[in-house]
């Protein structure tokens, strides 16, 4: 509810009211007036009526429905606010490598998938109105969950990532093709797979770059994220006899397919280096996609001033009656 006066200039005008008060004051102070009486005596024996106060009804009356005919000019009004909301939200899939060179440990402290779910987790809980789904991959891939508004249920289907879910390799082209597959029936105006890869496609039927072709076709847009530091990273290998020890793994990441993946889509191609790189990689590809919110509001007001000008003409009325009758004055 809101309550406005829609013209509050006209307040100006109430600073004639003290100004009346003041000359009524002044005006009743130099009032004298004679009466002619044939005998003194009846009204030296009278007593006062206590009723001195009944003389400022009829001026007190009169300012009052002046003061509420003012009030009136500023058009007071009540209304309500009605907010309509649109979004366009963008259906967004993660397709996440899972494959076993993403144990390699060169994003201190943890593992590049440690350190990528982290990352990703953020991502999620940057976003708002978008429909995010999650699909894994190493020599398979499948969807961990499908597309939702839901963030609490995605972040605990993420938090269930781990390796050895499914056979070890690297499909990326296989991974592009059944996010494809879970966003080819989607009416979002924005379409868009984020790649997190960290190798060479080694395994699956389809190629990465048919994949994008794929994609293109569907109006999706693709994001290639390569992650990991450039040469030897440290790898762990968990010995039955010696415990674990780490050994020295190149990093191997087809670049060049995940760029060519990323411009034949429209999309961009990132390479991640280390873990602030990742975050903002993550935080520019956020900042491309922005969800379009359209706000409008709708007022609808009721005008009272025709209560206070009613109410005001009805006092200045009764004023000019009692002023001729219950209250008139003598001479």
């Amino acid at each position: 509810m809101i309550f406005r006066f829609a013209t509050p200039i006209a307040f100006v005008l109430l600073a004639v009211v003290p100004l009346l008060i003041l000359w009524l004051i002044r005006y009743r102070r130099k009032r004298t007036s004679d009466i002619v009486y044939s005998d003194l005596r009846l009204i030296k024996a009278s007593r006062p009526g206590g009723r001195i106060w009944a003389e400022f009804i009829s001026p007190g009356v009169r300012l009052l429905g002046l003061a509420l005919l003012i009030v009136a000019l500023a058009r007071p009004q009540t209304g309500n606010v009605n907010t309509e909301t649109t979004t366009e939200g963008i259906d967004i899939i993660l397709t996440l490598d899972i494959s076993g060179s993403m144990k390699a440990e060169d994003f201190k402290p943890q593992n590049r998938l440690y350190v990528s779910k982290e990352v990703i987790k953020d991502f999620i809980r940057s976003r708002a109105n978008d429909r995010i789904g999650l699909v894994v991959f190493a020599r398979e891939s499948f969807t961990q969950c499908p597309l939702t508004l839901d963030y609490n249920i995605l972040l605990n289907f993420l938090d269930q990532v781990t390796f050895d879910m499914v056979e070890d390799g690297t499909a990326i082209g296989m991974a592009i093709a059944n996010s494809c597959n879970r966003l080819k029936d989607s009416h979002a105006k924005s379409k868009v797979i984020i790649l997190l890869t960290d190798g060479v496609n080694n395994a699956g039927e389809i190629n990465p770059v048919t994949a994008a072709e794929i994609a293109k076709t569907l109006g999706i847009r693709i994001y290639a994220i390569g992650a990991g530091k450039p040469g030897p990273a440290p790898y762990p290998v968990d010995d039955p006899v010696f415990g674990r020890r780490y050994v020295n793994v190149e990093n191997e990441i087809d670049e060049e397919s995940l760029r060519q993946i990323a411009q034949l889509t429209d999309g961009k191609f990132y390479r991640a280096k280390d873990v602030d790189g990742l975050k903002k990689t993550y935080d520019e590809i956020s900042s491309l996609e922005t969800t379009k919110i359209e706000t409008k509001q709708y007022l609808q007001f009721k005008e009272l001033y025709m209560y206070l000008l009613t109410l005001g003409f009805g006092l200045i009325l009764i004023e000019v009656v009692i002023s001729q009758t219950r209250f008139r004055k003598l001479p």
